[in-house]
């Protein structure tokens, strides 16, 4: 189990979070609202990427624990005739 697993702290998540903490620093500090929608967007970004690796981390994981070894494999068990 990893670390962020166990501790339940994502490092996807506090880069999210820095992010709109910075983009709340450059819209209401320094006055630039550009930069903070900007910034701001980061943050869904930040969280789809780390939810795309993580899902491909688990199928992979579980097409390892089922056997398969790729989609190519499962089409052609799906396809052969059953006898």
């Amino acid at each position: 189990m990893a670390v962020a697993e166990r501790t339940s702290t994502d490092p996807a998540v506090a880069a999210s979070a820095g992010s709109v903490v910075l983009s709340l620093y450059q819209y209401f500090v320094r006055g630039n609202k550009e930069a903070a929608i900007f910034i701001g967007l980061w943050a869904p970004t930040i969280l789809a990427f780390a939810s795309y690796a993580r899902q491909t981390r688990i199928s992979k994981a579980l097409d390892r624990a089922m056997g398969r070894s790729g989609i190519v494999e499962s089409i052609e068990r799906m396809v052969q005739p059953r006898q």
